[in-house]
């Protein structure tokens, strides 16, 4: 499949020569499968502020401002353009930046909660659908989606390794004839919004009985399939499954321009209000009888607690490291449950007991870029909001905390919140920022769109009403600023272009407030954007895959 857009990108390619390695796997730079390279039909360039006016920008002197301040600094610096427009125009660089934040949405596809809304729906009906739930979220102010694309073991998107879902097509492994993934990235790309590939890792079946395609891992693999407390999961304990989960990753980064890869909560189960234990005891005594491999920091066996936990530690950190020597630029994160043991901070279910889930050991370890924590509790609960938000912080080992919020919880059935509890955490976890705590996660989409209790109006006039991208990764050497873009201003139009498509992820548009003072008006992205202004001065920086961003070019309109 190859898009207008990427024969397009092409063309740049062969006019502006070499570009950083990508990686394996040749993508859309709005997000789609690129199978094979050509060329623009037309012989054109996109690159070099083409089509008049007067080009200020021009790929050399990529700058600094990864970080997430504001920008207060603003030394300049003027070199020679290059690019189409006026040859010789003189190119100013100014230091742009803003206080970075990590605004994001969970977009359930499990038992069509979110998207879509009907397992029948015909292709051009899911699409409509999905454009508007993405103009949804933009308009809210949100800038990351958390798209369920494995909710079952199976896939929303064409996968090489899992059939089509049930959500999708009414039948599972049956093709739906598109592909959501890929249309997703489109919108949310365009739009300059991330998509984070949400994917539940053992999960096999819901409550709900399916009728298994012949490739579900639960058929492939299925003396590993454990039915237990009403669903079925894959048994964390067996290789092969967490060999597969890997795998299952691995081909999506492979094939998909997402942005990150997210974990939720679903690690071993929850436990079976009966007290009935999970059935793993033959596969703790064969651990028990090859333990040589696998010890616990004692040097002795691991306890049946301590090696569930080792299970799913190991997924995590292989998860990790395909991340990080495959695709670098991807964020990968975990929703656990907010509580990690009973009393620390608070009372409740321990998410390290009940569901072997020990986010600190991940992050300790650098396994994860992120943890966001399910904080479904009011701050007047005995699991205070403030005091599991500052615990969390404390502990993320120069990590990020994207706390997860519960917007179901404003509904009359769901103990009807007031809206100002939302507005109260999210300016709370403001307050940590110093230690991390950068942005927020909220469940769901759904109620969003339907303007809760006017929780949208909410975000999108008060909490979200200035424009931010997401912070870098606290991965340093995932973190390059791309070449500064190429800017053609032709009356109150910017067009934008950049020397180095494949890297960046967006454009960012800055206003001058006053000398060495910039704020963020706009974020757009695409091989090629225009900006409409008023007259005044304007800078233009291209924000790299892993959040890295350039110096800005200066744009002047008289």
């Amino acid at each position: 499949m190859r898009s207008p857009l990427a024969v397009a990108l092409s063309s740049l390619l062969v006019a502006c020569g070499p570009i950083p390695s990508l990686p394996d796997g040749a993508v859309d730079e709005d997000g789609g499968r690129v199978e094979d390279a050509g060329v623009d039909e037309d012989g054109g360039s996109l690159g070099g502020g083409a089509g008049g006016g007067s080009a200020v920008g021009g790929g050399a002197g990529a700058g600094s401002a990864t970080g997430g301040g504001a920008a207060t600094g603003g030394g300049t610096s003027t070199g020679g353009g290059t690019g189409g427009g006026d040859a010789g125009t003189p190119l100013t660089l100014v230091t742009v930046g803003h206080e970075r934040e990590l605004r994001g949405v969970w977009i359930a596809s499990v038992e069509n909660l979110d998207w879509p809304s009907s397992r029948t729906l015909s292709a051009d009906a899911g699409r409509a659908e999905l454009t508007q739930l993405v103009d949804s979220m933009a308009d809210a102010g949100m800038n990351a989606l958390f798209f369920q694309i494995r909710p079952e073991s199976d896939a929303l998107y064409a996968s090489n390794l899992e059939p089509w879902s049930r959500y999708l097509s009414n039948q599972q492994g049956r093709n739906p004839g598109w592909d959501p993934l890929e249309e997703i990235i489109s919108l949310a790309h365009t739009r300059g919004l991330e998509v984070h590939a949400w994917m539940n890792p053992y999960r096999a079946r819901t409550s709900a009985p399916v009728q298994y395609a012949a490739n579900h891992v639960a058929v492939t693999l299925a003396a590993s399939a454990v039915s237990y407390n009403g669903s079925v999961v894959m048994n964390p304990g067996v290789d092969a499954v967490r060999e597969h989960v890997v795998d299952v990753v691995r081909d999506v980064l492979d094939h998909y321009d997402v942005d990150g890869v997210h974990f939720d909560d679903y690690f071993y189960p929850y436990p079976d209000s009966s007290g009935t234990p999970f059935p793993d005891t033959a596969n703790y005594n064969a651990y028990r009888s090859d333990a040589g491999v696998r010890l616990a920091p004692d040097g002795g066996l691991m306890t049946l607690a301590d090696w569930r936990r080792d299970n799913v530690n190991l997924l995590v950190r292989e998860v990790m490291e395909v991340v990080e020597a495959e695709h670098p630029h991807v964020r990968f994160g975990i929703s656990p449950f907010g509580i990690w043991k009973s009393g620390q901070p608070v009372p409740g279910l321990s998410a390290y007991d009940a569901i072997s889930c020990d986010a600190i050991a991940w992050l300790n370890n650098e396994w994860v870029d992120y943890v966001t924590p399910q904080l479904y509790w009011r701050e007047s609960s005995a699991q205070q909001y403030s005091v599991l938000t500052a615990w969390w912080a404390a502990r993320l080992n120069g990590r990020h905390l994207y706390p997860g919020h519960a917007i179901h919880r404003l509904l009359p059935s769901e103990q009807n919140w007031p809206v100002s509890e939302i507005e109260f955490q999210v300016e709370n976890t403001r307050t940590l920022r110093s230690q991390n705590a950068l942005g927020d996660v909220h469940f769901r989409a759904e109620f969003i769109d339907v303007n809760t209790k006017g929780v949208k109006t909410l975000l999108s006039d008060t909490l979200y009403a200035k424009p931010a991208v997401p912070p870098p990764l606290p991965r340093a050497n995932a973190v390059v600023a791309p070449a500064v873009p190429f800017v053609t201003v032709s009356g109150s139009s910017l067009s934008v272009t950049s020397p180095q498509p494949m890297s960046v992820r967006s454009f960012l548009l800055y206003r001058q407030l006053s000398p060495g003072q910039w704020e963020l008006r706009a974020v757009k992205g695409g091989a090629q954007v225009d900006f409409e202004v008023t007259s005044g001065t304007w800078a233009v920086s291209a924000l790299g895959r892993g959040g890295g961003e350039s110096q800005g070019v200066q744009a002047i309109v008289p």
